[in-house]
């Protein structure tokens, strides 16, 4: 494999990078080209300073790309390190770009071209955020645990809740907790009946899409938290994010409205004939009728009945991703060191 290190965004690398990552060892949609380009273009949102530099490694055989290690280098405590992009707030699960096949042969000549390649920014850490604990990645760095030409160490950053669909509303519902079960019902029979009309749906039009960004973000900033978050930057990545997930086909951005009026949103990704549970927004103007109770039950039941495979809650481990019958898993950060640094 021969290794060339990138300190500009190539931008002749889209359609073979996302190829690449239709068939590597853990394909999500924070591994998309324009994703991480969108992340770049402001740090995370603003997460990293300016002074974070782009170190970006791709692999080619035969002139074939077969390997990307998205990185890029910051010193975080006085300890220069190279991280993944996407690290490490808005993007819940993040790996290296590579066909199973080529896995070991591709870290093995990564770490050699990491250490000695003499134009690689000086660093001490190679910090991995957000695998997921079925990554091969994670198996395969920490098999090395007894190299002695490198300390490795892994550790639990995060729950990451899932539900496996069965593809039947009703088998779904008769997998949760009883009590559960007669509240998802309850709920939203309570909504569908009342004298304030109600609907949701999808935003599927490009042309509406401007004002239910807008919409959308303005639900997220109800939340005091969540206000604080969508500064400036964190908002221009949201932005640039959603729309290229609707250029690419891949968005879900879905609102309750009750009497005309937005009452929650969910921004997700439908991909890979999986949803992956993104963020979401309440108006608590509308509490009492649980909008945003009512609304991940309809998108379950959509899910089930169009046959996804499972409804992914990302990173966090809140009591209500458990109680619509989400199953723990894990994600961890893995540390990789020179032994003698």
């Amino acid at each position: 494999m021969k290794f060339q290190l990138h300190t500009q965004f190539p931008t002749d690398l889209e359609e073979k990078w996302n190829a690449l990552l239709a068939e590597s060892i853990h394909h999500v949609p924070f591994l998309r080209y324009e994703y991480l380009r969108n992340w770049w273009n402001t740090r995370g949102g603003g997460e990293w300073d300016a002074s974070s530099r782009l170190a970006l490694v791709t692999a080619t055989e035969k002139d074939q790309l077969v390997g990307i290690a998205p990185l890029f280098h910051n010193t975080c405590e006085d300890n220069p390190s190279l991280l993944f992009l996407g690290a490490v707030e808005i993007s819940d699960y993040l790996d290296f770009i590579v066909r199973p096949a080529d896995l070991s042969p591709f870290l093995e000549g990564l770490l050699r071209f990491l250490k000695y390649d003499p134009k690689i920014p000086v660093w001490r850490s190679l910090v991995l955020h957000n695998l997921l604990e079925s990554s091969p990645t994670l198996a395969h760095f920490n098999s090395m645990s007894t190299d002695g030409n490198w300390r490795i160490e892994s550790a639990v950053s995060d729950h990451a809740p899932r539900i496996a669909l069965p593809g039947d509303w009703e088998t779904y519902l008769a997998g949760l907790d009883k009590k559960q079960r007669h509240e998802i019902r309850r709920k939203m029979r309570r909504l569908e009946e009342a004298e304030k009309s109600s609907r949701w749906y999808f935003v599927k039009d490009e042309d509406n899409l401007e004002e239910a960004i807008t919409d959308f973000l303005e639900l997220m900033a109800y939340d005091p938290q969540k206000a604080l978050f969508l500064k400036p930057e964190m908002k221009t990545t949201m932005w640039a994010t959603i729309r290229s997930a609707f250029k690419n086909g891949y968005l879900q951005l879905a609102f309750l409205e009750i009497d005309g009026e937005k009452a929650a949103g969910y921004l997700n990704f439908d991909y890979l004939n999986h949803l992956w549970i993104y963020n979401s927004g309440m108006n608590p103007k509308f509490l009492t009728a649980s909008p945003g109770w009512v609304l991940l039950g309809y998108l379950l039941r959509w899910a089930n009945e169009n046959q996804r495979e499972s409804f992914d809650f990302m990173r966090g481990n809140e009591d209500y991703k458990y109680r619509f019958g989400a199953n723990d898993r894990f994600v961890y950060r893995l540390t990789v060191q020179p032994a003698n640094s």
